[in-house]
């Protein structure tokens, strides 16, 4: 029968080192350690263990909030300034008691009067949290903790010109269509030679956007001058690597290599757990040997693992340049 959740792995593994025929000596939490163990080495090694997503994020502007629901007094476009700090940003939106804006210098304070340049209006910003930085401030995105690498940014947003946009209206993209010619008419060899030259200027003079990202901090930094070349509301899409996660997909829990992983980390939690009682004689003349089990499930688990790096595990990405 396939197993389609953590318990019925779990019992899986029990019944596979003799229970219950066998008292297995291992406490619940010490076995679901045991089990987060395998599913963590499982996710970064198998190449089941991870697949290959897109992520879609949507770029959020800085909050400045205010004291009371009076946001509509401002106008979308003008520059507001703070009262006490000298602060100054531009507004996106404005609804209830949130302004979005962008284009920020300096650190709005708590409680003081933010005026805008074309409205003339005054009012006071919050004096609990009053500034919240947006995405395009803090120079990253943050990104959620089952990405396991972001290997590619697909390149909206423009290049430092009077546009943003990498859409219908920009260069390359023009440069590129009009130099398509017609298949039906061009030699196949004269456009594959075609092809390979404007990839060649592609490399030379249109770079992919460098991107860094480390799963521990979970935040997506794009190398770029965020302000100039995205817009609040901007989307970007980027590729990458997720875990898998058995919540999501039950056949998690029935993948043959992780069932033996599983179980041989719970045998050697029940060999060091029953190491302290080795040489014991209990009635019947059975003598408790931890140390055996220990020494068995050991060898076993560096079996499995070396299994994992020969048979699942995916070839390294090489790098250049």
């Amino acid at each position: 029968m396939a197993l389609s959740t953590r318990q019925e792995l779990i019992d899986y593994c029990l019944r596979r080192l003799g229970f219950p025929v066998i008292e297995i000596n291992v406490d619940e939490d010490q076995i679901s350690d045991r089990i987060d163990d395998a599913i963590q080495l499982w996710q970064e090694y198998h190449f089941d263990g991870s697949e290959r997503v897109y992520i879609k994020k949507q770029l959020t502007g800085s909050s400045l909030n205010l004291a009371a629901n009076l946001a509509s007094n401002y106008t979308v476009g003008e520059k507001i300034t703070g009262g006490t700090s000298g602060a100054t940003a531009t507004v996106q939106t404005a609804a209830t008691n949130v302004l979005t804006v962008d284009n920020v210098t300096g650190t709005f304070a708590e409680g003081e009067s933010i005026t805008g340049a074309e409205s003339a209006y005054t009012a006071t910003s919050s004096s609990v949290d009053a500034f919240v930085a947006g995405d395009l401030e803090n120079g990253y995105i943050p990104i959620g903790d089952n990405i396991l690498s972001v290997t590619k940014l697909f390149k909206f947003g423009g290049l430092g010109g009077a546009s943003n946009s990498d859409g219908l209206f920009d260069v390359d993209y023009q440069f590129a269509q009009n130099d398509l010619y017609n298949l039906l008419s061009a030699d196949v060899t004269y456009y594959s030679m075609v092809k390979t030259h404007m990839n060649l200027l592609e490399s030379l003079f249109v770079n992919e956007r460098q991107v860094r990202f480390n799963r521990k901090t979970n935040k997506l930094y794009i190398d770029t001058d965020m302000d100039k070349t995205f817009n609040v509301g901007d989307y970007v899409i980027a590729e990458g690597y997720a875990l898998v996660s058995g919540t999501e997909y039950s056949e998690v829990y029935d993948d043959m290599w992780l069932k033996k992983y599983s179980t041989a980390l719970i045998k050697r939690q029940w060999g060091e757990n029953m190491k302290k009682f080795g040489g014991i004689q209990l009635p019947g003349g059975v003598t408790l040997n931890g140390d055996q089990i220990f020494g068995e499930a050991t060898q076993e688990i560096s079996t499995i693992e070396e299994e994992m790096q020969v048979r699942y595990e995916l070839p390294p990405t090489f790098m250049t340049g």
